[in-house]
């Protein structure tokens, strides 16, 4: 009965461990939010400038949890979310919970090569396949750089 006992309250404890906000560096700045779908739309216009965007979580790295990418609308594509390994460390758990994140937004343009290890670096994160081949072109991409985060309870 004991054992019993101790396996319902670890599984309660769980789920309200899991259950609330997390936050990570500096607190999130309301005053600074822009709607991810205009961020998107129009990056250049917001770029090295203060911004907070909230979004739905679809991916985080499974190594490290140096980054993760957000989403809100399908129309545009995921903002990626990146900080230096260690400085804040986001929960692979967190995937499907919403967040918001104040940060600076960055431009990151590639050469092809720089494009083809990249890409084999998040493949090989998420443990999936890829063939350099299949890259053509350089790529350029926007990721937020955050001061602030907040993944918030489910």
């Amino acid at each position: 009965m004991k054992t019993l006992t101790l396996l319902i309250s670890a599984a309660l404890l769980s789920t309200a461990v899991h259950a609330k906000t997390l936050e990570f560096g500096d607190a999130v700045d309301m005053t600074a939010q822009v709607p991810l779908t205009t961020l998107m739309a129009e990056p250049d216009q917001y770029l090295d400038k203060p911004v907070t965007i909230e979004g739905e979580i679809t991916g985080v790295c499974q190594k490290k949890g140096c980054w993760m990418t957000l989403t809100s609308d399908p129309a545009y594509p995921d903002l990626r979310i990146k900080v230096r390994d260690g400085d804040m460390v986001f929960p692979v758990s967190a995937k499907g919970r919403k967040a918001v994140a104040t940060g600076t937004l960055k431009k990151m343009e590639m050469d092809i090569e720089q494009t083809r290890r990249f890409l084999a670096h998040q493949a090989e994160e998420q443990g999936e396949a890829f063939d350099p081949a299949s890259v053509t072109e350089p790529m350029a991409f926007y990721q937020l750089v955050p001061t602030g985060v907040q993944i918030l309870a489910p």
